[in-house]
């Protein structure tokens, strides 16, 4: 609910604006307007964040930083997105390790500032080495362990076992010759 009462209060902010400047829009001059844009790309992002299971600080703050026209603090992010500072370094490091933000210097400031990485091809890719790659690899020594298991077992028994660790494995492989294959696709 909440992003469709930001895209309503960002719609009236258009149609007021259109009808104040005889049909010349003029969105960048409006108070709030910016605000209102960072947090509907935002919402974009919280909701991919969700799709992948990682915290809604990290689609909040990646959203706000692939918005925003210049590179931003951990303060000037936790005061933009009213976050905790726990949340904000929580949220800043899990996107460090997907290689979708960069720190950047910026002049007379003793503090790193941040920049979102523009391509969603590298944002992908870390996502993939940090999050799902380790999974496989885990998974790989859980059914050499699965199968360990099963060759004690009764003879009787250990056919259907088999066939189960069979399939897994035979699953586990086709993830991991799919996941370069997918990295490889993306394009954006």
């Amino acid at each position: 609910m909440k992003s469709f009462r930001c895209a309503g209060r960002l719609r009236a902010i258009e149609s007021a604006e259109t009808e104040s400047n005889n049909g010349k829009a003029a969105l960048s001059s409006q108070p709030g307007t910016r605000e209102l844009i960072e947090r509907e790309v935002g919402e974009v992002f919280v909701r991919a964040a969700r799709l992948v299971g990682v915290p809604r600080s990290v689609g909040d703050i990646f959203g706000l930083l692939y918005v925003s026209s210049e590179p931003l603090s951990m303060e000037q992010i936790r005061t933009r997105l009213d976050m905790s500072l726990g949340s904000a370094s929580q949220g800043l490091r899990q996107l460090r390790a997907f290689r979708a933000i960069k720190v950047v210097d910026v002049p007379g400031e003793r503090r790193g500032h941040f920049v979102a990485e523009p391509s969603f091809r590298r944002l992908v890719s870390g996502f993939i080495q940090e999050e799902i790659r380790p999974h496989l690899e885990s998974g790989q020594e859980r059914l050499e362990r699965i199968r360990e298991l099963v060759a004690r077992m009764p003879p009787e028994e250990q056919a259907f076992y088999r066939k189960k660790v069979d399939q897994l494995e035979k699953l586990h492989r086709t993830g991991d010759r799919l996941l370069p294959m997918l990295v490889s696709l993306i394009k954006i």
